[in-house]
């Protein structure tokens, strides 16, 4: 989960791991990035606006990196300007709004989660 916004990562850390889920953090692209790098996570959870490196830049490297281009990303804003589009053609795999329903990011990431784990399986 990538946020620049503390208190947002602790929220959906605390609700992530109510639900069982490990949960790693970063406040920052730049932390991010160094962190998926090491330990490639099943899912990112990608605020768009952030001041270092924008979730759309992290996406881009993300993809561009073909040790951890098979990532699924969500992309997460608060900001109605934020483009979906553009977020999706340069590889994220969906896009939410906040505030979000906390039901609807739950099955988001269930959905993801369970295409990863079939993909690994095979």
């Amino acid at each position: 989960m990538v946020d620049d916004f503390v208190d947002n990562l602790i929220l959906l850390q605390t609700i992530l791991e109510a639900e069982g889920y490990e949960v790693e953090t970063a406040n920052g692209g730049a932390v991010a990035l160094e962190k998926i790098q090491v330990i490639p996570p099943d899912l990112i959870l990608l605020d768009v606006m952030m001041p270092d490196i924008d979730g759309y830049e992290v996406t881009r490297q993300i993809r561009q990196n073909p040790n951890i281009s098979f990532i699924p990303i969500l992309l997460v804003t608060a900001h109605a300007t934020v483009d979906a589009i553009h977020g999706l053609d340069i590889g994220a795999n969906d896009f939410i709004r906040k505030p979000f329903d906390f039901d609807e990011l739950l099955a988001r990431i269930r959905a993801f989660l369970r295409v990863t784990y079939d993909l690994k399986d095979d």
